[in-house]
């Protein structure tokens, strides 16, 4: 059995090197291994923290204050995860195997050939975030997507659950090791200093983190500043608006008013997710609505101390804007925050659009008054970029076709009818944006698609078939999918 009675560690600049220089080691055997292999390691992985989970939750539930169903459910995401990223690996597919066989009568000339594949970039660093101890976290989706794609994982424990990010990296680094993953495969390292030095160590070829503007962005610079500047997706934030339209504030108030508070609410307004800005017209009473069922969600502590400074922060200084009202927020101090709504115009968003559309982390919501189509529209082209943005709409709405464009110019994900909080796990899924929600809105976080961020193209030009990369062979050994001579060719009938 594992031992988790530890904790993360702070890393020294020694300890740094030789998690390095392992995790450089094990890169040409991870990345040799073939689909089939690794997606069973990724199986075992997933048994192995399923097993733990009783005396995993415990553990996180002490560290983060979230509750334990909140805690299971997440822990379940977490395997459902790498069991996804297992299918990945068995369906091939994402490999882009593709053979253009020499033809000398190709209409640009003569055509030598040519094998396109794609292969892992090498070690890789990835942050771990704070608000979901379990899924976006050590064993969380960048590293499922990254072990998928071969690439050796260095990960930054969070300081906000030291001890379950070592406890939950015990368990995955044995189940990897047992299922026959290379050692430097996985590694788990911890503090400021050695996440800085990690983003600018010449063996790290990509990194992802999932946090702050503020830490995002730096931990960006550092990679773009480096003699060779990598891949680094940071997720940073986002103010998710949702527009709701004439029509739909008058056939569905209330059904609106709930999902709102609903959505707001979750997790404490602790998701990435989270409706920030909720843009309605203009008297269609739904500013009330939204206060009256607000009040009646109790307080709830947040993950951690810094984070509630943060938010109460965040929260004083969008209180105090010159256009901003209190709708509904606490009388009294609490040791918990309260929910809190607040108002202001489509117009003061206009002239102010940076200041009002700041993402405060937590229970706080902002209700957006406008009149008419025009000012709306320009409302919603004052927003940067965002992970998600949503229509309250209905059939046949009027506003909807103008509307859909503009959402779809701003976030990754545009969703109709429903509410941002909530990600699933899916093949189609898209978590991202245009930034400063992310820092390169043409990949995902969360889905099957996430593996690309660790991957990279090569074309082999007339090499001999024995001294090529097995997916590209003719036999086709590994069994894929592929792509010949432009016409796609499924993946051959296992046996």
């Amino acid at each position: 059995m594992t031992d988790l009675r530890v904790r993360a560690p702070e890393t020294t600049a020694a300890e740094l090197d030789a998690v390095l220089e392992a995790a450089v080691a094990a890169a040409p055997a991870f990345a040799a291994t073939r689909p089939a292999d690794r997606a069973d390691q990724l199986r075992q992985a997933a048994d192995a923290l399923d097993a733990e989970g009783p005396r995993l939750v415990p553990v996180a539930e002490r560290e983060s204050h979230l509750p334990t169903a909140r805690l299971t459910g997440e822990l379940t995401r977490t395997t459902f995860q790498l069991r996804l990223f297992a299918q990945v690996l068995e369906d091939g597919a994402y490999l882009e195997a593709t053979l253009d066989p020499a033809d000398p009568g190709w209409g640009m000339g003569p055509r030598p050939d040519l094998r396109r594949v794609l292969q892992p970039l090498g070690p890789v660093a990835i942050w771990a975030a704070s608000n979901f101890p379990f899924a976006f976290s050590v064993a969380g989706g960048d590293t499922a997507s990254a072990l998928a794609a071969g690439a050796p994982v260095v990960l930054v424990a969070h300081p906000g659950h030291p001890e379950l990010s070592a406890a939950t990296a015990a368990v995955l680094g044995d189940a990897l090791a047992a299922a026959g993953a290379p050692e430097g495969a996985f590694a788990l390292v911890g503090g400021l200093d050695a996440g800085r030095r990690l983003v600018q160590d010449p063996r790290i070829t990509a990194a992802a983190f999932t946090g702050s503007l503020h830490g995002g962005r730096a931990l960006f610079d550092l990679a773009q500043q480096r003699p060779a500047p990598i891949p680094f997706y940071a997720e940073m934030g986002s103010v998710n608006p949702v527009v709701v339209t004439h029509a739909a504030a008058e056939q569905r108030p209330d059904e609106i008013a709930e999902g709102f508070v609903a959505s707001l609410t979750l997790g404490v307004g602790q998701f990435c997710t989270k409706p920030g800005v909720l843009l309605v017209p203009a008297g269609s009473g739904l500013q009330a609505r939204i206060a009256g069922r607000l009040g009646r969600v109790g307080a709830a502590p947040m993950l951690n101390e810094r984070i509630a400074e943060g938010y109460g922060a965040m929260l004083g200084t969008l209180a105090a804007h010159p256009a901003v009202t209190v709708l509904a927020g606490p009388d009294r101090a609490a040791p918990d925050p309260l929910p809190t709504l607040l108002g202001t115009t489509a117009a003061a968003l206009l002239d102010d659009p940076r200041g009002l559309t700041q993402e405060v982390f937590g229970p706080t919501g902002l209700v957006v008054t406008y009149r008419g189509r025009d000012e709306l529209f320009a409302a919603v082209r004052a927003f940067e970029g965002q992970l998600t943005a949503t229509i309250q709409g209905v059939d046949d709405d009027p506003d909807a076709p103008a509307l859909l464009p503009l959402l779809t110019a701003r976030a990754g994900r545009v969703l109709w009818n429903g509410w941002p909080t909530g990600v699933s796990v899916t093949w189609a899924m898209q978590h991202g944006g245009p930034y400063p929600a992310t820092t390169n809105a043409t990949t995902t976080s969360v889905g099957a698609s996430a593996i690309d961020r660790w991957l990279r193209p090569v074309t082999y030009q007339g090499v001999p078939d024995a001294l090529l990369p097995e997916p590209l062979q003719d036999a086709n050994p590994w069994g894929l999918p592929r792509r010949v001579d432009g016409v796609p060719q499924p993946a051959p009938e296992r046996v």
